[in-house]
């Protein structure tokens, strides 16, 4: 292997791993905070959508039933998100991270 090809090799190592360290410290944690929003968004959709599952109807069952075809593949993750049982420190405020 040639000097300029090992050189570009390494080069290339070390670029990746700046830009990583650089997504480490600027985008990481907006990246997890608009992920963690995206599921609370899509939970509260699901829950006026098809809240009648559990015990809680919001939206008349005529649009509810247009939108089942799409929400089918989330409602099993959603039923078992919404039942299960929490503690007290998951509050959004009581947040070690930040």
């Amino acid at each position: 292997m040639p000097a300029a090809a090992l050189f570009a090799n390494k080069l290339d190592h070390w670029t990746r791993a700046l830009r990583k360290i650089a997504y480490g410290l600027a985008a990481h944690e907006i990246v997890l905070y608009t992920v963690r929003l995206r599921a609370d968004m899509e939970g509260l959709f699901i829950l006026v959508t098809v809240g009648d599952l559990i015990g809680l109807p919001v939206l008349p069952p005529y649009y509810s039933l247009r939108l089942l075809p799409y929400l089918v593949p989330q409602i099993a993750t959603w039923k078992r998100q919404m039942l299960r049982e929490r503690d007290f420190f998951e509050a959004e405020g009581l947040d070690l991270l930040g």
